[in-house]
């Protein structure tokens, strides 16, 4: 049994204050206490819950083994660079930073100082997700619908970066194949950027993923539909429930209660459903202990710099293209 580690939370928003009650549960970790520039707060966070306060960011890295960053976005790079110079381990929230020459430079660091990073992209661990992950094998095409009501929390950023990059991470994570092109579009309806955005991505292998993402919905929803050969996928991350639909070449004599289709060829396809058991979890404290496992046994973490990396880089090109096609 391996001893828990120390960590510290920089950041006590409302994602923070979620870390601080997780870490205090989880047994892979020992909670240190936390840092929040805004020290009024952070007095009366620690008075309410019992966490320790430190003054300085110094202080917090120098008493733990690992950093988890979960303050605002621009500050994730140079939150992460003491971190990493100070040879410790970080998890930071996602997106991993402002830009892609930023994360390169995480990157870059991570492997100088010899430490590990994981990226909060906490779709990766919804259970809907992990349950049929391994059924997806070779998605041509791949429809998502990220719809958030309207929260003025997150609109410091575009929605791509706030809502489309979990879509982007996950679709990333089971198309093995690299981006050949993106067209996107997007309004800003309420905000200063895009508050809906689509895109279609092309990869080389022919896939084509199309992502829709809002936060000025009427109402949530979370949904992602992955079609190949011979099957279809749908994963609802918001219920936490997927579906599996699957075509077999149909028996010579169909049961009463069989599904057929036939085409115009005469060719018949039986269709069935295939719908794995959903484990109910919570999917951050999943993705924490798992990167303390990564620390622990000196493996992989489930989401890499280099993964997160890569989500940033295509977040930036759908902002890109929805910039030229808004002239």
């Amino acid at each position: 049994m391996n001893q828990p580690l120390k960590v510290g939370v920089l950041g006590a928003g409302h994602l923070g204050k979620i870390h601080l009650r997780l870490l205090q549960q989880s047994e892979k970790y020992e909670l240190v206490g936390f840092y929040d520039e805004n020290q009024e707060y952070a007095e009366k966070i620690a008075a309410e819950f019992g966490y320790k306060h430190f003054d300085t960011i110094a202080k917090l890295i120098h008493a733990v083994d690992v950093v988890d960053i979960v303050t605002p976005t621009l500050s994730h790079y140079k939150c992460a660079r003491v971190a990493i110079k100070s040879g410790k381990h970080v998890f930071i929230e996602k997106p991993i930073s402002t830009t892609v020459e930023e994360a390169e430079e995480i990157i870059a660091l991570a492997k100088e100082y010899n430490v590990k990073g994981q990226v909060g992209h906490v779709e990766r661990f919804n259970p809907a997700f992990k349950a049929v992950k391994h059924k997806i094998e070779n998605p041509m095409f791949i429809e998502t619908h990220r719809l958030a009501e309207f929260n003025p929390r997150g609109t410091d950023v575009p929605v791509v970066l706030d809502l489309m990059i979990h879509d982007i991470d996950a679709i990333l994570s089971v198309v093995n194949s690299k981006v050949k092109s993106v067209n996107a579009s997007g309004v800003a309806v309420i905000s200063d950027s895009p508050d809906i955005s689509n895109a279609r991505i092309e990869f080389e292998n022919g896939c084509v993923a199309n992502i829709t993402s809002s936060r000025i919905s009427m109402k949530n929803m979370r949904k992602s539909r992955f079609f190949q050969k011979d099957a279809y996928i749908s994963v609802d991350y918001l219920d936490k429930v997927c579906e599996v639909v699957k075509m077999k070449d149909a028996p010579e004599v169909p049961g009463d209660f069989d599904m057929i289709l036939q085409n115009a060829e005469g060719v018949k396809k039986q269709i069935y459903y295939d719908n794995p058991h959903v484990e109910s979890n919570n999917a951050i404290l999943d993705e924490l202990e798992s990167f303390a496992d990564a620390i622990n046994n000196d493996t992989t973490p489930v989401v890499t710099l280099e993964q997160a990396t890569e989500a940033l880089r295509v977040a930036y090109q759908i902002i890109d293209s929805m910039e030229k096609n808004n002239l």
